[in-house]
């Protein structure tokens, strides 16, 4: 479980402020605020979702600093009472209720801190979820970086050797010979690329951002939230959390109860049914082929494209824009970087090899282009749900060094 998990991180000694006091609005104060919610999810145009941990407490899994989080108990000396795995857990109404507003239109994409898995075992497709922080049900290649869903949760953490090969191959028909890694990142590590560019891609689109079970203290993922603010009056921040978080003074609406609650609420609101998970879609349970979880490129100037439409008018040809946005100088960095394919690798395209002659074919990122160190500046005033990240502040500069 998450105690496991942090229990595999390397050691760290700032773990932010533990067992912040929760807070409750009153039963027509969070009626009253559903239904604002869901106006507000029918009139916006791109909505992002952004999850925490506590969206999977109800699940059995704890948090980390809640008043029963994992850290919070550490520094008492005592243990989290658990008696689910994260191969017993399943999604929560909130994880079902995403995967729902998904399919019909509502919701564009999630952006998740969470390490735990049920996000992809709800069903949610890959290209509208980025995993900030890992996925213990995911492997990814040292070499062409593909990414494959695991049938059970790693026990490793800190991205290290699982000792299988991956089953990847070029189309020459030559083996990728790369060894599979666990996905998820330790104190130290670098998010991973594609799906921070696609976090980022979406939260400048965005014209309403929605944060669940979250304090938002990580960085950068705890401000991509604020990318929707660039667009004025038409960009809108929702945080629901029952502790206070980093941005609630920018936030536009504020709701302090279960995160199962509203969401339930708002599929009611929205005339949406809300899904019930079921074990025998679970791609977790899937026998056969490989399953592959890797973002393709073409997923990443698709959105490129889109936020230079939607975010970069006015800009003259030849000429940069005067004012950018906090991605824009991240963007510098990684037009040369990100898309480039891996010199170890065929440019082409990979597929897998099965027994039978019919072979699946899959698109893997081939290059793990690193994000830049980014230097701790200050600790942080409020407590966070995911960890795999120092608590650190972000101050973009003109130029990124690698």
């Amino acid at each position: 479980m998450s105690c496991n998990y942090a229990d595999g991180l390397s050691p760290y000694h700032d773990k932010g402020k533990l067992g912040l006091e929760e807070k409750f609005d009153k039963k027509d104060d969070v009626i009253a605020k559903v239904r604002k919610l869901a106006s507000w999810i029918s009139e916006s145009k791109h909505v992002v979702v952004h999850t925490g941990a506590g969206i999977s407490t109800s699940a059995g899994i704890p948090d980390f600093r809640g008043p029963k989080g994992v850290w919070t108990l550490e520094a008492k000396g005592e243990k989290p009472n658990i008696n689910v795995s994260f191969n017993d857990a399943v999604p929560t109404k909130t994880h079902m209720a995403l995967v729902a507003l998904v399919k019909a239109g509502k919701v564009h994409f999630v952006v998740s801190q969470n390490i735990d898995g049920l996000h992809l075992r709800s069903g949610l497709p890959r290209s509208n979820l980025a995993e900030l922080h890992g996925n213990m049900f995911i492997e990814q290649c040292n070499q062409c970086d593909s990414q494959f869903i695991r049938q059970a949760a790693t026990t490793s953490v800190g991205q290290k050797c699982l000792g299988t090969n991956c089953p990847s191959v070029r189309l020459n028909g030559r083996p990728c010979r790369g060894k599979m890694h666990d996905t998820i990142l330790d104190w130290e590590h670098n998010l991973p690329e594609k799906d921070l560019a696609l976090s980022d891609f979406h939260s400048c689109v965005a014209d309403l951002s929605i944060c669940l079970g979250t304090t938002l203290q990580i960085v950068p993922s705890g401000n991509l939230p604020l990318h929707t603010k660039k667009h004025g009056d038409c960009g809108r921040v929702v945080i629901c959390n029952l502790q206070p978080t980093k941005h609630d003074k920018k936030a536009d609406l504020i709701i302090r109860t279960y995160v199962d609650e509203v969401m339930e609420g708002v599929c009611n609101q929205l005339g949406i049914s809300l899904l019930d998970f079921s074990s025998s879609l679970d791609p977790t349970k899937q026998n056969g082929n490989p399953i592959s979880w890797t973002i393709p490129t073409s997923e990443v100037k698709r959105m490129r494209k889109v936020y230079e439409t939607v975010c970069c008018k006015g800009a003259k040809k030849g000429r940069q824009e005067k004012k950018k946005s906090p991605c824009q100088k991240i963007l510098k960095f990684r037009k040369n970087n990100l898309l480039q394919k891996s010199e170890e690798m065929d440019p082409s395209e990979v597929k897998i090899e099965d027994s039978s002659e019919e072979k699946m074919e899959v698109k893997p990122d081939t290059n793990q282009a690193p994000f830049k160190n980014l230097e701790k500046s200050e600790k942080p005033e409020e407590e966070s749900e995911q960890p795999p990240h120092k608590i650190i502040k972000v101050e973009f500069k003109d130029e990124v060094n690698n």
